[in-house]
This record gives C-alpha cells, structure tokens and sequence, in this order.
C-alpha cells in the first residue's frame, strides 16, 4: 500500500504547490493554543505551539516544546526531518527519505551525504517510508553548516535543501532555552545540560468511561426529527442533495444515559468527506452543534472523521491532497463533559512526508 501512494506522491508534487523561499530569514510565525485547553486538568501551564519558515526550512514547537524541522528536496520527492525533544535529557533524531522515479521505497539503507560526509540511514521510520540516521548528533551538526545534502540508494539519488537549516535549528535552540550549552542543536557553548529548561507540563484529559452502543451505529442511521429541523442541519443537506445515498450515511453514538451523538455528512470532496456532530439529549432531543477545539479557531465540520466508542475518541485526517502526504490530523476524547482536544500534528507542505512523521502542534497524557 505504501508504495502505491508514494509512487503517486512522486507523480502528484507539482500539484501542491511550489515551495517560494522567502526573501528573509524567517516568515511570520503561527502560535496558536487551542479555545479548550482549559477544559482538562493540567499540572502548570502549557507552552503555545508555533510553526515557522526558514527559507526552505519550516519548524513546528508544540505545546510541549518538542520541535520538528523539515526541509524538502530541491527537485522530486524527499525530505530531510531533524526533532527533538524538551529538557536537558532529549537527544536529536534525523531521518531521511525519498522516492526514486520507479515510486517504490528503495529498500535501505540510504547513504545521506553532507558536504561530502557520509552517513547511513537505516532505522526504518514507524511506516518504512524514511529511515533514521544511526549518528544523528553528528549528522545534525554537519547540517547546521551545510552547502549540499543527498541521500541515494539503488544506484539513484536525490538532492535535500539545506537552505533555512541552521536558522531552523537556531530557533529551536533559542525557544527551549539550549542557546550556549552542550546540548544546542546549532550554538553549541560551555554551559552544561542542566541549565536547559525541562519541558512544560502537558495536559492530562481523563476518559469518559465506555458505554454500550446497542441501538447505535457509525451510518445507516436515521437523523432525529429535531437534529434535522436545525438550520446546521439544513446546510449540510442542501451541500449534499446531489447523492442520497451520501445523506443516508447518519452515524450515531450514546456517549452518556442523557447524551448522545449524531453526525451526518456536510461535504463530499475528492478524497475529503465533511462531517458535521451535534450532542443532543435521548432520542436526539435539544440538539446543539459541537465546536471541536483546536490549535486555531474552533471547528463546526470534521473531515474525514470516525468516533471510537472503545477509546470515547473522535479523529480526523483532513487530507491537503489525495495521497495523504499534507494536511492536518487530529484527536478529541469526550471526558463525560465535553469533546476535549487531545492531540493535532499539521504538515503544512506536501513534501511526501506520511503522517506519522508530521509535527505535532498540541500534545496530552
């Protein structure tokens, strides 16, 4: 399956729009905390996400100032990912990956060249699509003042941007307080590991216990009176009266003996399916649209979202294009209260980077 999309990937770059390196160093930031951070019970306070542009670079710091800076290919498909964690203890990861015209994974390990410097890569990334460095430490410093990076395999290579690197890393060092210690990713000084900032607390969102679902289901369902007499309701009809068959696909949940959960298509796209939630009390009474927090403003419509009665968890992938490579993923768990938003991870550039390597922007435990 993974190289099916890839091979597509590798097809499909040109269409997500080309990267423009800015004319400074850094493009204005995103900072962003989500409207519900409040509703679950925390330890201190949290740190705001952002995400900025460095040249070709961008980096994302989430709530718990763990950063992820990627850096793209300069022409078909690759990425070079540089993370680390919060606190005096976190190491740097760096992995790599690409795809050869053929579009099939090359079969590892990739050598990675940095301004003539080899490097191996070979620790297969949680969906084999890249590979981890096996020296990182010294990999992400010859980064830091590269001119050229390449990673080749099967006799084919590819060459990564360098470009906005080190101001990417130099940022993450400044935002987790590393500036002048050992542990800096990029300005390195005597200053020992113990001055580094531990990472701020995260916040702890308790699940609602589980309940039985007879007489509830993810479609087939049929809307209650009430819920369709609203005009949320009303919208979403009218965006889907092209397919009955699409308008039938209700689903429904019993969060609580006086809750429950209604959806209903509200979109249909070419691979992105809008769906919009109401809470209502037994037998879809009282009806009233749910407001899902996120990282920016609170979201009325769902893409392609699934609830789990299991887990109480509700989670979408909003795809930026058809082979999932972009977009925007994200996780609520109903606490018995309220949907709480539990975690988000963007890829705001269609690099070919597969979704579990995106940045997280809010995290929970």
């Amino acid at each position: 399956m993974r190289s099916i999309w890839i091979g597509a990937a590798a097809l499909a770059l040109a269409a997500c729009g080309d990267r423009a390196p800015a004319d400074s160093g850094d493009a204005p930031s995103k900072v962003a905390v989500p409207a519900a951070a409040a509703s679950a019970p925390t330890a201190g306070r949290t740190m705001a996400s952002e995400t900025r542009t460095f040249r070709d670079w961008i980096v994302t710091c989430d709530n718990g100032n763990a950063c992820v800076a990627f850096g793209p290919a300069v022409e078909g498909v690759g990425w070079t990912r540089v993370a680390l964690d919060a606190g005096p203890d976190a190491r740097p990861t760096m992995a790599v990956g690409f795809w050869p015209d053929t579009g099939d994974q090359p079969p590892g390990p990739l050598n990675v060249a940095i301004d003539g410097a080899r490097f191996i890569a070979d620790g297969a990334t949680d969906d084999e699509s890249g590979q981890f460095l096996r020296e990182p430490a010294k990999a992400v410093a010859a980064l830091a003042d590269s001119r050229a990076i390449s990673v080749s395999a099967s006799g084919q290579s590819v060459a990564l941007s360098p470009s906005g690197a080190a101001a990417a890393m130099l940022w993450i060092d400044e935002r987790q307080g590393r500036l002048d210690t050992v542990t800096a990713l990029v300005r390195k000084g005597p200053r020992p590991a113990a001055m580094v900032p531990a990472p701020p607390p995260l916040p702890v969102i308790v699940a609602a216990p589980a309940i039985s679902q007879t007489g509830f289901g993810d479609s087939g369902q049929t809307l209650p009176a009430a819920v369709e007499a609203t005009s949320e309701a009303k919208e979403c009809r009218a965006e889907t009266d092209f397919s009955p068959a699409i308008q039938k696909e209700v689903r429904s949940a019993r969060l609580d003996s006086a809750t429950e959960l209604w959806g209903l298509p509200c979109f249909i796209g070419a691979y992105n399916t809008g769906i919009r939630y109401f809470l209502t009390g037994p037998g879809g009474s009282n009806p009233r649209v749910i407001r899902f927090p996120t990282t920016g403003e609170p979201s009325d419509t769902l893409t392609n979202a699934e609830y789990s009665p299991g887990d109480r968890m509700i989670s979408q992938f909003a795809k930026g294009r058809g082979v999932g490579d972009c977009g925007l993923a994200s996780t609520w768990v109903w606490t018995g209260r309220a949907f709480v938003l539990e975690k988000e991870a963007e890829m705001t550039e269609c690099w070919g980077v597969a979704s579990d390597l995106w940045p997280t922007t809010w995290r929970s435990r």
